[in-house]
């Protein structure tokens, strides 16, 4: 009885340990295509951004947020924000990505001057593709992801930490050495 019990935890363990390395999204994966509804400061867009109509252009930095209009995530924005010269100098595009519907955004991104797209994930499909979603709170983790032109994913930061700048220059590091 004792080694029918072992067997089968080894092959639960085994098991589990598949699924969790098959589905994990990692650097040097082709990124996971998308289409979500965006707004900006200016605009509510009429239709939606597809990351694979982008890839070949830019270099693109993906930054998953909790929500709009918290502490947290309006530090993390703004400081993109502040930066938003020197990165779309080193070739990048930002993306912005909550559960929050287009509308707040816009209205976030008026408030705070944001000059990127935000992406409405409502349904939060695209954070769970790229395990940027906290089943427990219901909110996007904080999390970047940064692809390359070829669509390949070169950098991941599972706990970007808005308070740490060494955070922020990782991104500006990777993004420098892209072509």
């Amino acid at each position: 009885m004792r080694t029918v019990f072992l067997l089968f935890l080894i092959i639960l363990i085994s098991g589990f340990g598949y699924s969790q390395t098959k589905d994990s999204v990692k650097v040097g994966d082709e990124a996971i295509n998308f289409s979500l509804p965006y707004a900006t400061k200016d605009s509510i867009g009429l239709n939606e951004i597809t990351l694979s109509d982008l890839i070949g252009k830019r270099n693109i930095v993906l930054a998953f947020y909790p929500a709009d209009w918290s502490g947290g995530c309006t530090k993390e924005m703004c400081t993109l924000r502040d930066n938003f010269t020197a990165l779309n100098e080193l070739n990048a595009e930002m993306l912005g990505i909550s559960g929050d519907y287009i509308y707040s955004h816009h209205e976030w991104a008026k408030y705070h001057n944001l000059t990127f797209k935000l992406l409405s994930d409502h349904n939060h499909a695209v954070a769970q593709k790229y395990k940027s979603y906290n089943y427990s709170s219901g909110y996007n983790k904080r999390t970047i992801y940064i692809i390359a032109k070829n669509g390949k994913i070169v950098y991941i930061d599972p706990k970007y930490n808005v308070t740490d700048p060494a955070s922020f220059m990782k991104i500006k590091t990777v993004l420098s050495n892209l072509p």
